[in-house]
C-alpha cells in the first residue's frame, strides 16, 4: 500500500472515515438499501456534502458534474479533489472519502482492502468518463499531425529516439519537414492512472520496444522531465519546444498530437474513436473494462482511458446512500454525460454501459 497523501484537514478525514465505516456482515438485499432516489425519484430531497478525490483527468468533467447535479439535487454539494488516481484510491480505501475517481481499476489487493471500509461486499466501478489519451507535443512550424506507430512512440518515450527528424519518425511522415529539435520527454511524477493506461497500450502494442510493463508510476531509469497531474505535464510541454507527453485529450488544446497507427491506417484521437475502443471490449464482474489496446480494427483509437468512479456497495447510513446514488445516477445519465462532453470533450458512455452501471448503483444499500 502506497503512503497516503492527505489533501484535506484531519477533521474532514475523520468525519468522512466515520461516515464510511461499514459492517462486514451487511446484507445488500435488505430493505434498508432503498434510497429516496430509488423509491420515489425524490432526488431533490437529497442534501448534504459528498466528498471524493482522484483522477486529475476527470477535473473538467467533474467540475461540470459537481455543478450540474444541482439540477436534480439542488441541496447536494459535491467536493472533488483532483489529486491523481492513486491518491484517490488510497483516500477511499482509508475511509477518507465517499468515492474515488480513478483512471485505473482497483487491483486484487485494493479490492480486498475495500472490504475494510465498505463491508464484505466491497466496492465496484462505474465507467463514468471515457477519453482518448493524446500523445501531445510542442513543435512550432509543424502544422500536420505527426504519425507514429506504437513501436516508435515507445522508442521516443524510452529516450532511444532523441530528435524529431529521426528516420523512424520521418519515414512515417513523408512530405512533412521535421526539424532536428531535441525531444524532451515529459511524464507524470505522481501515481497516475493515465500513466497506467498509456503504458498498458505500449505493453500490448509496442512489442519489445517497451520492456517496462504496465505501470502506474513512470519507470525511474528513463531519463525524462516530470510534472504533477495532467495540467502539470501539459504546462511543461507548452513551455518547452520539442517536448512530448501523454495526457487526457481534453487538456491538450494548443499542442500538436500524434496520429497513432492502427492496422494499416493512422488514427487521430477523437471521442468517437475512443468510444469505439470501449464498445469492442468486455466488462468484468466488478464493472471495470478489459480493453484491447493492440486492436487493428479501422476507426479505433487504442490509446484510451476509461476513468471510473469507485463506490462502496454499502454505506453506514441512508443519508450517505442517498447522496451517493443521486450523484452517481446524474453522472451516468444522458444529461450528465452530455454536460461533461461539452466541458471536457470526453466520449459519452453507451446505453448498454449506462444500464449496467445503473443496476449496480441502484443496489447500493445501508449496512445491516
Amino acid at each position: 500500500m502506497k503512503a497516503l497523501r492527505f489533501g484535506r484537514s484531519a477533521a474532514l478525514l475523520s468525519v468522512a472515515a466515520l461516515a464510511l465505516t461499514a459492517c462486514s456482515s451487511a446484507d445488500n438485499g435488505g430493505n434498508g438499501g432503498a434510497s429516496s432516489t430509488a423509491e420515489g425519484g425524490a432526488t431533490s430531497d437529497v442534501q448534504g456534502n459528498l466528498v471524493g478525490a482522484g483522477a486529475s483527468s476527470q477535473e473538467a468533467a467533474m467540475t461540470a458534474w459537481t455543478q450540474g447535479v444541482s439540477s436534480v439535487a439542488p441541496n447536494l454539494t459535491v467536493q472533488y479533489s483532483p489529486d491523481g488516481s492513486g491518491a484517490g484510491r488510497e483516500k477511499f480505501l482509508q475511509g477518507a472519502t465517499f468515492f474515488a475517481g480513478s483512471d485505473a481499476a482497483m487491483d486484487e489487493e485494493e479490492a480486498e482492502q475495500a472490504k475494510q471500509v465498505c463491508g464484505d461486499q466491497g466496492a465496484f466501478h462505474v465507467p463514468a468518463y471515457i477519453s482518448p489519451i493524446a500523445v501531445a507535443y510542442n513543435l512550432p512550424g509543424v502544422e500536420e499531425n505527426i504519425k507514429m506507430d506504437a513501436e516508435t512512440i515507445a522508442r521516443v518515450f524510452t529516450g532511444e529516439i532523441t530528435t524529431w527528424n529521426d528516420e523512424a519518425i520521418t519515414s512515417q511522415n513523408e512530405g512533412v519537414e521535421l526539424p532536428d529539435t531535441p525531444i524532451t520527454v515529459v511524464h507524470r511524477s505522481d501515481d497516475s492512472g493515465t500513466t497506467e493506461n498509456f503504458t498498458a497500450y505500449l505493453t500490448e502494442a509496442a512489442g519489445d520496444a517497451w520492456s517496462y510493463d504496465e505501470v502506474e508510476t513512470w519507470p525511474a531509469d528513463i531519463t525524462a522531465e516530470s510534472a504533477q497531474g495532467t495540467t502539470g505535464v501539459v504546462g511543461l510541454v507548452s513551455s518547452n519546444e520539442g517536448a512530448i507527453t501523454y495526457a487526457d485529450a481534453s487538456a491538450v488544446d494548443g499542442l500538436g498530437t500524434v496520429d497513432v497507427k492502427v492496422g494499416e491506417e493512422y488514427v487521430a484521437y477523437s471521442s468517437e474513436a475512443a468510444a469505439a475502443a470501449v464498445e469492442k471490449s468486455e466488462a468484468n464482474e466488478d464493472g471495470s473494462i478489459e480493453l484491447d489496446r493492440a486492436t487493428t480494427e479501422a476507426g479505433v483509437y487504442p490509446v484510451v482511458l476509461v476513468s471510473y468512479h469507485i463506490y462502496c456497495n454499502q454505506y453506514q447510513n441512508q443519508e450517505t446512500v442517498d447522496q451517493v446514488k443521486a450523484f452517481a445516477e446524474y453522472v451516468i445519465s444522458e444529461d450528465g454525460q452530455s454536460t461533461a462532453e461539452g466541458a471536457a470533450g470526453n466520449a459519452p458512455i453507451s446505453a448498454a454501459t449506462r444500464d449496467a452501471a445503473m443496476e449496480r448503483i441502484e443496489a447500493i444499500s445501508v449496512q445491516g
